[in-house]
């Protein structure tokens, strides 16, 4: 009798550890419906999709759209397709955010195609890519859309030429992203004096800045570029001439960029003029150095192994007494290849202190020698 007792308790122990072991697994099966390792499920829709284009830096309208099933701190990434995709608006301003209600909006470079893309708080995108990251690792959910046909965007550039130094010269009057900031742009700015001099301009409009920017209609290559800059010593420090080359698709994401920067950053105790070769945060790619009141002549030869920066007193070709600077760049040199001569003038994007007036430069002259 003892015997079968000592049996009956075993299997009711046993009984009672099969019970435990499924309502074990009972809960660890609702843990992961509910909760515990569960698939996020998260769609993506459009509301306004802007029309089909082949894109570039003077065509732009907005993309909006809504989101389902987004947790906190998520955000949207918007592409835009040409050859590649494009990150939008712009490589330093990736993240959309996404409202209490779950809609999204942005203003965009306009492609052939346009996509959004749910991910995670901060994931690192590729600013250009062949095709679109799959969900996974980040990326929450992904949708496409082609642009639309018909009418085009009423943000679309009319373009403006001058000729200035026997070259044509397109005006730019769309807005885009340069530095982290979405700049407007008026043509207005932009104007041939009696003498044939150029002038750029920054004026205030409200709380915001309108800026000026040029370009050549055509690229020049290699060979050696000036730029003959009337006296800047009257700019604020957050005032900022850039003279660059530029391309506007360019599937490495260098942009075959070089820049002459003159501007202090908005901070008076910065030198005011900046030689650089991208990517900029690397250190060795700038080279700084303070340049004097009156005519200056900026220029910078490019071949294929070297870029030469140099900066001298006047217009004529410099003696030891008239060179201010010189520094050449052996790495990193970017191919040309379609590129086109820039000059922007614009407020710096984040400075100590503010640009408070209107700002104005003028340049004399432009050379290109092959």
């Amino acid at each position: 009798m003892r015997m079968h007792k000592v049996r009956f308790l075993s299997r009711l122990r046993f009984l009672a550890a099969l019970f435990d072991c499924a309502r074990t697994t009972t809960i660890c099966l609702l843990l992961s419906v509910t909760g515990c390792g569960r698939q996020q499920i998260a769609t993506i829709t459009f509301s306004k999709v802007p029309p089909a284009s082949d894109g570039g830096s003077k065509a732009l309208d907005t993309i909006s759209g809504h989101v389902t099933g987004a947790l906190p701190g998520q955000q949207i990434v918007i592409f835009s397709k040409t050859k590649s995709w494009w990150i939008q608006p712009s490589r330093l301003d990736p993240y959309t955010a996404i409202q209490a209600d779950g809609s999204w909006s942005s203003y965009i470079h306009l492609g052939r195609q346009y996509a959004a893309l749910l991910v995670n708080k901060k994931h690192e995108l590729p600013p250009i890519v062949s095709t679109l990251p799959k969900t996974g690792e980040g990326v929450i959910a992904v949708a496409v859309v082609d642009g639309e046909r018909g009418e085009a965007s009423l943000h679309l550039a009319v373009p403006k030429t001058i000729r200035f130094s026997g070259y044509d010269w397109n005006v730019r009057s769309v807005e885009g992203n340069r530095g982290g900031i979405q700049r407007q742009y008026d043509t207005e700015n932009v104007w041939l004096d009696a003498q044939g001099l150029m002038h750029l301009k920054a004026t205030r409009s409200g709380d915001g800045w309108i800026c000026s920017e040029v370009n050549l209609n055509r690229s020049l290559g290699y060979g050696t570029y000036r730029f003959q800059i009337r006296n800047i010593a009257h700019l604020e420090p957050a005032a900022n001439l850039s003279l660059f080359t530029w391309l506007e698709d360019s599937p490495d994401n260098d942009h075959h960029e070089l820049d002459i920067n003159i501007g202090q950053r908005g901070d008076r105790e910065n030198k005011n003029v900046e030689y650089v070769m991208q990517p900029y945060y690397v250190a060795s790619n700038v080279y700084r150095f303070e340049a004097p009141a009156g005519p200056v002549t900026y220029a910078f030869d490019w071949e294929p192994e070297s870029v030469s920066f140099e900066a001298w007193r006047g217009v004529s070709r410099p003696n030891s007494s008239q060179r201010i600077s010189e520094h050449t760049f052996v790495s990193n040199i970017p191919p040309v290849g379609g590129e086109t001569a820039h000059m922007n003038l614009c407020p710096f994007g984040f400075p100590k202190v503010a640009l408070q007036r209107d700002a104005e430069v003028v340049i004399e002259r432009f050379q290109y020698l092959p």
